[in-house]
């Protein structure tokens, strides 16, 4: 499916190319070439750590905020009454309008940016967190009383169990989400990222360089969800999506 996939890409590509012309929309085997060369001099591998690293931050974050909060919106009336007005409120906000002023609060480097993307994160996780612990039948609730386990014992054997497979399907929706926030982010007050180098080079009008950003940010879009499946197998492997 994957292959087939990837062939499809290339040749609906292909033909975008013969159609537009090759100034316009570089061939598939010119821009690959391009990306190789780039690829070997260190130019994307700097700009692709960058952006992950602004990633990867913001997800860590916003899991360890996400995941208590969520829980205890599951688990607790007074806690549901508290986090999910805030959530329902700020979620649909878009979080890119918030840019100038966590800018002016957190300055132009790297902290903005990851703050901009925890808070598109954390509304997501939490909300899954909260379902994921609702689910739970009330049997396993009556269970884990006459069993008389600790608020911690609940914890590791019966919230996070069931809430950890809608965190993980959360997290592989806020990687297309944050990539398109962090894209429109690296464009303000910095000199790397692959949003950065892709809009850098659309300005200069080098578009084969900007189609091996577009392919390099493909790539390392589908190596975070790899990574993410990996990790899941790992933590949960009793879990199965199918």
């Amino acid at each position: 499916m994957a292959a087939s996939g990837l062939i499809l890409v290339a040749l609906l590509w292909q033909g975008g190319s013969l159609l537009l012309g090759t100034e316009l929309v570089p061939s598939p085997l010119s821009t690959l070439r391009v990306f190789l060369r780039l690829l070997g001099e260190g130019v994307l591998l700097r700009h692709a750590a960058a952006t992950l690293i602004r990633l990867l931050s913001a997800m860590v974050l916003g899991l360890m905020a996400a995941l208590p909060l969520g829980i205890w919106a599951g688990v607790s009336r007074s806690g549901n009454r508290v986090i999910s007005p805030l959530l329902y409120v700020l979620y649909p906000v878009p979080k890119i309008a918030f840019l100038p002023l966590f800018m002016i609060l957190f300055g132009l480097g790297n902290n903005s940016k990851i703050i901009l993307l925890f808070s598109v994160i954390v509304f997501q996780l939490a909300i899954a967190s909260r379902d994921g612990v609702k689910s739970i039948p009330v049997e396993l609730h009556r269970a884990a009383r006459v069993l008389q386990l600790s608020a911690f014992q609940r914890f590791t054997t019966l919230y996070l169990p069931s809430t950890l497979p809608r965190v993980f399907s959360a997290l592989r929706i806020t990687v297309g989400i944050g990539m398109a926030v962090l894209f429109l982010a690296e464009n303000y007050a910095t000199q790397y990222g692959l949003g950065y180098f892709i809009m850098n080079n659309w300005v200069m009008i080098s578009y084969p360089r900007m189609f091996a950003g577009i392919l390099a940010l493909g790539l390392l879009s589908s190596l975070i969800l790899l990574l993410l499946d990996g990790l899941q197998r790992v933590v949960i492997p009793w879990y199965t999506s199918e």
